[in-house]
């Protein structure tokens, strides 16, 4: 199963920043960029990539001590930023080292239980993914990291669209604080292949309370990221790729 580690933010404060997205969504070429839902919105932590059962009762171990280990701390999402042409975000500001010691933490939980994990945070930046490029851009030139600034051009020859206005539009966004209480575990399931626009399905495997002396874990009692409340059929998410997961 594919599985990432994950902070989810509460309705009450995705639904600020749905707001500002429905503007973003008027934007010249918004039509163009694959948007994620609210109810997908999630900042990762650490991207474990395909896991067999085999090691999950040692990472389910290992993410609970984690989660005993870090104090619960304040975050507000705030602006945002893009990854080249590849990908638009939005980002956060409070206790944003907590949250980089914690994806640290996370990642090293993986890795001890079995996990073959990049290193994937030695300048953790906290994003949360609002939407992706065409998957089909060919790419010329160099640049940063997830893209670059040259003449990218989709398989269709259309030009990427520019994601610089989306992020001049975030610049002022400044949501409510809340606090992060809670470590997530989710699954994403891939769409059915030969579905084009199919989004996949996300499922919070488990959730551990920060700061608490609890070693096991507890199913989602509430609505999973792109997920069903309990008992409820799962709703499609835009699945982060193995180097976007963590937004």
């Amino acid at each position: 199963m594919r599985l990432f580690a994950a902070v989810v933010p509460p309705m009450p404060v995705a639904g600020e920043l749905a707001e500002v997205v429905a503007g973003l969504r008027e934007l010249p070429g918004a039509d163009r960029l694959r948007w994620t839902r609210r109810h997908g919105w999630h900042f990762t932590l650490a991207f474990y990539g395909e896991v067999a059962e085999e090691p999950l009762p040692d990472l389910h171990r290992r993410l609970a001590r984690a989660a005993h280990r870090h104090r619960a701390y304040e975050l507000s999402l705030a602006g945002g930023g893009r990854f080249g042409h590849r990908a638009l975000w939005a980002g956060a500001t409070g206790d944003v080292r907590a949250m980089a010691r914690l994806a640290a933490t996370a990642v090293a939980a993986g890795r001890r239980a079995g996990i073959p994990m990049k290193d994937e945070h030695p300048g953790f930046t906290p994003h949360l993914t609002l939407a992706r490029g065409n998957a089909r851009t060919r790419r010329s030139g160099r640049g940063g990291r997830g893209g670059h600034d040259g003449d990218d051009r989709d398989a269709g020859g259309g030009r990427d669209v520019d994601l610089r206005p989306y992020v001049e539009a975030l610049a002022d966004f400044a949501g409510r604080p809340w606090t992060v209480s809670e470590l997530a575990l989710i699954r994403s399931h891939p769409p059915a292949p030969g579905m084009p626009g199919a989004q996949p399905h996300y499922e919070t495997v488990a959730l551990w309370p920060l700061g608490r002396a609890e070693t096991g874990s507890r199913p989602d009692r509430e609505a999973a990221p792109g997920g069903p409340a309990p008992g409820a059929g799962a709703v499609p998410e835009p699945a982060p790729g193995a180097a976007e997961e963590q937004g």
